[in-house]
Protein backbone atom coordinates (compact mmCIF):
# COMPACT_ATOMS: atom_id res chain seq x y z
CA UNK A 1 0.00 0.00 0.00
CA UNK A 2 1.38 3.25 -0.64
CA UNK A 3 1.40 5.66 2.16
CA UNK A 4 2.82 9.58 2.69
CA UNK A 5 3.39 10.34 6.04
CA UNK A 6 1.53 13.89 6.60
CA UNK A 7 3.86 17.14 6.59
CA UNK A 8 0.88 19.23 6.98
CA UNK A 9 -0.45 20.55 10.53
CA UNK A 10 -4.13 21.18 9.97
CA UNK A 11 -4.16 25.07 9.93
CA UNK A 12 -2.24 25.00 6.89
CA UNK A 13 -4.46 22.33 5.32
CA UNK A 14 -7.26 24.60 5.86
CA UNK A 15 -5.29 27.71 4.31
CA UNK A 16 -4.15 25.99 1.24
CA UNK A 17 -8.06 24.63 0.39
CA UNK A 18 -8.94 28.55 1.30
CA UNK A 19 -6.06 29.90 -1.50
CA UNK A 20 -6.75 26.94 -3.71
CA UNK A 21 -10.61 27.92 -3.91
CA UNK A 22 -9.59 32.19 -4.70
CA UNK A 23 -7.42 31.34 -7.40
CA UNK A 24 -10.02 28.77 -8.87
CA UNK A 25 -12.67 32.12 -8.52
CA UNK A 26 -10.19 34.25 -9.97
CA UNK A 27 -9.84 31.72 -13.29
CA UNK A 28 -13.71 31.69 -13.06
CA UNK A 29 -13.88 35.12 -12.36
CA UNK A 30 -12.24 35.92 -15.53
CA UNK A 31 -9.45 37.59 -13.97
CA UNK A 32 -6.93 35.92 -16.04
CA UNK A 33 -6.18 35.02 -19.88
CA UNK A 34 -3.81 32.63 -21.85
CA UNK A 35 -0.82 31.31 -20.33
CA UNK A 36 -1.48 32.84 -16.84
CA UNK A 37 -4.93 30.83 -16.80
CA UNK A 38 -3.42 27.65 -17.05
CA UNK A 39 -0.87 28.04 -14.40
CA UNK A 40 -3.03 29.45 -12.10
CA UNK A 41 -5.67 26.44 -12.56
CA UNK A 42 -2.50 24.05 -11.71
CA UNK A 43 -1.67 26.08 -8.75
CA UNK A 44 -4.76 25.77 -7.35
CA UNK A 45 -5.45 22.13 -8.08
CA UNK A 46 -2.21 21.43 -6.83
CA UNK A 47 -3.03 23.72 -3.40
CA UNK A 48 -6.01 21.61 -3.03
CA UNK A 49 -5.05 18.18 -3.55
CA UNK A 50 -1.86 18.74 -1.13
CA UNK A 51 -4.63 19.76 1.38
CA UNK A 52 -6.52 17.09 1.03
CA UNK A 53 -4.34 14.09 0.80
CA UNK A 54 -2.12 16.47 4.02
CA UNK A 55 1.44 15.98 1.85
CA UNK A 56 3.26 18.46 0.27
CA UNK A 57 6.45 17.16 -1.98
CA UNK A 58 8.11 20.52 -2.05
CA UNK A 59 8.25 20.08 2.25
CA UNK A 60 9.33 16.43 2.05
CA UNK A 61 12.26 17.68 0.22
CA UNK A 62 13.39 20.14 2.33
CA UNK A 63 13.10 17.84 5.27
CA UNK A 64 9.85 19.38 6.51
CA UNK A 65 7.74 17.19 9.09
CA UNK A 66 4.49 17.14 11.08
CA UNK A 67 4.40 15.37 14.06
CA UNK A 68 1.13 14.60 15.65
CA UNK A 69 0.70 15.53 19.09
Amino acid sequence: MFFLKRNLPTWERAARIIGGLAVGAAVAGGWTTGTVTWVALATAATLVLTAFVGFCPACAMVGRRYLDQ
